[in-house]
């Protein structure tokens, strides 16, 4: 199937799992993770309405940024960032989903041009407690928001996270549970909280039946990594 056709799909399968879950199909939006993927596809997923996608790669996300110069489009940095990279996200995306410690977020708002909105951030949290695998512990969460909020060049937006791998759906909602649970007391403290980044091709589904507000859609929409 070309791009459009399977952006068409994934867009089909998020509005019917949202109705499965009595949730408005507005309620869940698409990345599309472009990482590794050439301009043209994301040419041709733009052509076919998709407005926000996900890059891994600091410079690989940055030359298509530049590349596209677009406005009406959404870039969203899902990847490790590393502190001597912090300056060049900051100048050009529009989300970070992967904040994870103090010192990130205080360079992301000192390197926040002025003449740009406030970046809109992630906290991530490793909820399957994976030493592979970046994030915060839900019990740092609190104080990692704290110190977000004092940075006035940046809003925090919510949280995301990348579960452990699990085949079977009851399994997957354990940890996508303890997300939303997660997601639940941040809102409840901070009015601006609006995004729970969560749900891959694999756990699309349960993820949408534990409240995720955004899934993170790479291969089920460009075909797998050449």
């Amino acid at each position: 199937m070309s791009i459009s056709q399977q952006l068409a799909t994934i867009s089909q399968q998020i509005q019917q799992y949202s109705r499965q879950a009595d949730r408005p199909i507005e309620a869940v939006k698409l990345l599309a993770v472009s990482k590794t993927k050439p301009v043209s596809a994301i040419q041709e997923a733009i052509a076919a309405g998709q407005r926000c996608f996900g890059e891994n790669y600091v410079q690989e996300g940055v030359e298509k940024i530049r590349h596209f110069a677009d406005p009406n489009l959404e870039w969203h940095f899902i990847g490790l960032l590393q502190s001597n990279k912090t300056r060049v996200v900051a100048e050009h995306f529009d989300w970070v989903q992967t904040v994870d410690r103090a010192k990130i977020a205080q360079r992301l708002n000192e390197q926040r041009p002025d003449h740009l909105p406030p970046l809109n951030v992630l906290i991530q949290i490793n909820i399957s407690d994976e030493a592979s695998k970046s994030g915060i512990t839900p019990a740092q969460m609190f104080e990692l928001a704290e110190q977000i909020q004092q940075c006035p060049r940046l809003t925090l937006r919510g949280l995301m996270a990348i579960p452990k791998p699990e085949s079977e759906p009851a399994r997957q909602k354990i940890a996508l549970a303890a997300m939303q649970a997660l997601f639940t007391q941040l809102q409840a403290r901070y009015a601006e909280v609006d995004t729970l980044s969560m749900g891959m091709s694999d756990d699309m589904q349960a993820a949408i039946e534990c409240g995720s507000t955004m899934v993170r859609i790479g291969t089920a929409i460009f075909g797998a990594r050449r």
